[in-house]
Parts: structure tokens; sequence; C-alpha cells
């Protein structure tokens, strides 16, 4: 028989065995979860002349799904808590499903925003965090290794989405694509399916866990009284804290993290809207639909290679200490290559292009939550990656429309990649010079730290030296008593109030 400690102890993760098909589902999942989104926009085209919207308004599609996507990861996070991983990803995979479906039979831009954008977009979400959360349960030595392999769905995913998406659309026009699509993303119910709990000792623990809490609050209810008497404050109290359990508002205490989420915020304005309109950027400068296509698969080809390259950099000795400022550079560098883009006037430039653009995208997407992990810490990642979310979710709904409204006012596309790439490069020189004032603030904190560390003796004999005149003050106190009451007469006879 077990050891009573041992029993109900929950296993560790197995790094192995059947979390390799989890990772497998992971890929699938996440994959979808960041590339669709961007595989869409070779529709955008053909659904502005159908609808004869403005390049502002067909914007939105991709805008409000990304903005769903992210959005909805605190509300992803809850339900994986309640329900587990494997029925919120099968859920959400069914909701993808549903959502393109129905959007083959829209009949107007508005129906598009509610079946593509919030309904296709809610599903993604439900696909991408529990995604993340359940390569953590299955392995702890080989984590990097096995997050590594999911993230790469998402250059793998684009890469094979955009071909396949021109090719979908020249046999069955949009409408015939998004029923084939949406029939593809119940692939995602597939994927969840493979999301099998890690085991029985999570539930044994968490119900004994459950059973003592009822058993606490029944005996404080007999020894306090009945519920009603507490007070609204205590209730008030009890709801921050069940908030509070899933999100750490303390968080905006955090200098780093302050930094951080004011630089990525005004990053994601400018980020996603250059790969939204590549496609049909391409081909308002003549080229064929195929080829523009292919501009977005060289683009997660060179995405797929920069990612973990990027990673095997980061971890290095000498860019992990200071991986702030590489995050920075990224940024910058990315805005760079969309301020450099108009000069690419011919078919080869927007390949130069693209190139170099997947090269920094995936530079930046590598070290996303990596730097915040760096600044937070691990126990408060969670909290502090859905904190995030919510902020970024803000600029990434309005980052297309507006690029698609400065289209719209200029006739060209140039001015909006300059306006991404200007808001990229102001994002990373804000970034890197806030991480050298927060490196030096945390010197500086540090080396105080480390005087009072040294100085405490000398402290300390000071305060014991005080406390032990205060106690022998305090000790002799009642045989000086007779003394004080003389000295107090005598005081009162020279002021002339003594009473006899």
């Amino acid at each position: 028989m077990p050891a009573p400690a041992e029993a109900g102890r929950v296993p560790g993760p197995p790094d192995g065995g059947w979390g390799w098909a989890v990772v497998f589902g992971a890929f699938v999942s996440i994959g979808f979860a960041y590339a669709f989104p961007k595989g869409l926009a070779i529709f955008f085209k053909e659904i502005q002349d159908f609808f004869g919207t403005s390049y502002s308004e067909i914007a939105w599609v991709s805008s409000i799904m990304l903005a769903t996507t992210y959005g909805a990861g605190p509300i992803s996070s809850i339900l994986v808590n309640r329900y587990g991983s494997r029925p919120v990803v099968m859920f959400g995979g069914l909701l993808c499903g549903v959502g393109m479906i129905s959007a083959a039979f829209c009949t107007s831009i508005l129906q598009l925003y509610i079946c593509v954008g919030f309904i296709t977009g809610f599903g993604l979400a439900l696909n991408l965090q529990p995604s993340v959360i359940i390569i953590g349960k299955y392995f702890l030595k080989r984590r990097p290794i096995a997050n590594g392999l999911a993230m790469a769905g998402s250059p793998v995913m684009l890469c094979t989405l955009a071909p396949l998406n021109q090719f979908l659309f020249d046999n069955f026009g949009w409408r015939g694509s998004f029923l084939i699509l949406g029939a593809i993303l119940l692939n995602c119910c597939v994927a969840g399916a493979l999301f099998r709990p890690i085991g029985p000792g999570t539930a044994q623990v968490k119900t004994q866990v459950t059973e003592e809490g009822k058993d606490a609050l029944k005996g404080k209810i007999t020894e306090d009284g009945p519920m009603e008497n507490k007070t609204e404050e205590e209730g008030e109290k009890d709801c921050f804290e069940k908030v509070n359990q899933y999100l750490d508002f303390s968080l905006f205490k955090h200098r780093g993290f302050l930094i951080y989420l004011i630089g990525n915020v005004l990053m994601f304005l400018g980020f996603f809207a250059p790969i939204v309109f590549l496609a049909p950027y391409a081909k308002h400068t003549g080229v064929d639909e195929y080829s523009a296509a292919f501009l977005l698969s060289i683009l997660a080809i060179v995405d797929m290679v920069a990612r973990p390259t990027t990673g095997i950099v980061a971890n290095s000795r000498w860019v992990r200490p200071r991986i702030q400022y590489f995050f920075s550079f990224a940024i910058a560098f990315n805005g760079a290559c969309h301020l450099l883009c108009p000069l690419a006037s011919s078919y080869t430039g927007l390949i130069v292009y693209s190139s170099f653009f997947g090269l920094a995208f995936g530079m930046v997407c590598a070290m996303l939550f990596e730097t915040l992990m760096d600044l937070v810490g691990a126990a408060r990642f969670t909290s502090a990656v859905g904190l995030v979310t919510i902020a970024e979710c803000c600029t990434i709904l309005l980052g297309p429309p507006i690029g698609g409204i400065i289209i719209d006012t200029f006739g060209d596309y140039k001015y909006m990649f300059i306006k991404c790439g200007a808001v990229m490069v102001l994002a990373g020189t804000f970034l890197f010079i806030m991480n050298y004032y927060n490196y030096r603030m945390l010197a500086k904190e540090e080396k105080e730290r480390k005087a009072k560390e040294e100085d405490p003796k000398s402290v300390r004999t000071e305060n014991e030296g005080k406390k032990n005149r205060n106690k022998d003050s305090i000790q002799d106190g009642p045989e000086l008593e007779p003394l004080k009451e003389k000295g107090e007469g005598l005081k009162k006879e020279m002021n002339g109030t003594n009473e006899l």
C-alpha cells in the first residue's frame, strides 16, 4: 500500500508518452488560432467587390476575429479551470465550424462580422489558451521542446492555408470556400479529443479539497450563525477575491509590467495590418492571385525558421540577461521593414519584403510571452497574460480598420505601411528607453537591498540598546515613584499651586 503522504499526491508530468499526441493536437489548434485570421485575407478583395464595401469595412472582419480571439482569453481560462481542456477545445472547434458554415450564407457585411468575426473568433479563443495550458500539464523537463513544436503550427498552417484558400476560391468561390473551411475547422474537435486528462489524481485531490472546504464552511456557519449576518462589505470582498483568483490586478503596480503593457498596446496598432493587406497590395500592383498568395507562404516559411532560431539566441548567456533589449530591437526592426515596403515596386521586391517581414514577425512572436514571463515571473504569468490580452484586443481591433481608412483616403497602400512602420518603430524605441530605465532602477534597488543586508548588525545593536534602556526604565518605574512624587510636589510649591 502507498504511504499516506503519497496517497493523495498528484502524479508528475509524464514528459512523453501520450504527451506527444497532445502536442500534435496543440499543433493543430494553435496553428488554426493564429494562422486562420491571416489566411482569410485572400478572399477580401473579392468579398469587397461582391458587397461593394470599402477597404476599412472589409478589414473589420479580420480585426473583429483577432480581437475576439485575444479578448476572450480570460473567459477561456475560466472555462478550462472549470471543465478542463478537452471539452473546451472541442466546443471551440464546433463554434469555428458553425461560424464559417453560417458565413457562407451571409447576405451583408454585418452578418460576416457576426459569423466570421465573433462566432469563429470566439471558437479560436477556446482553442488557443487550453492548448497552451495542457502542454504544461504533460511536460516539465521537455516543455520548451513541446511548446516549440506546438507553436510551429502557426507558420505551418499559414504556409498551407494561403495557397489552399486561393485554390478553393478559384474552384468554388468564396461561399463554397467558407463551407469547406468550416468543415476543415471541425478538425479542431478531433485535436481537442487528444487532450486526455492527465490522470485521476488531480480529480481526487480536487474532490478532497472541496469536501474539506464544505466541512469548514459548515463549521463556520454553526459557530458564527447564519450567513445572512454577513455584511455587504464582506460580500464585495469575496467577489473581488473570486475575480482575483483569475486576474491579479496588483500587477498594475508592477513597473516592468506597465512598461511592457504600454509598449505592446502601441505595437499592436501596426502589427497585424501589414499581413492583412499584403496579398491585396500585391494584387493592386498587378500581381496574379497565386503569386500574391505565395507571398504569405514565403512569410510563413521564414517565420517558421525564425521562431526557434530566435529562441536559441534569446536563451544564450549573452542575450538572456538583457532579453528586453532584444525584444525592443525586434519590434523596431519589424517597423523598419514596413517603412521600406513602398520601395518594393516589383514582385521581386515584394518577395524580399516578405522574407524580412517573416524574419521580424517571427522574432517578435518568439519573444512575446518570454519577455513577459521574464518581467513578472512564472507564478503571476497566467494573470499577466489575461490582463495583457484584454488591453491588446482594443488596438488589435482598431489596427486593420485604421489601415483601411488610410487606403480609402489616399487611394494607395504605401501610406498604410508607413503608418504601421512608424508606430512600431515608436513602440520599439519606447520599450528600449523604458527598459533601460527599468534595468537601472532594478540595479539601484538591488544595491540598496544589499546595503541593508550588510548593515543589520549595527542597526540591531542600536535597537537592542534602546529596548534595554526602555526595559530598565519600565522595571525601575515602581521604585522611582516616590522620587517622582516628591519632585512633582516641589514643582507645585514653586508655582504656588501646592494643596496641603
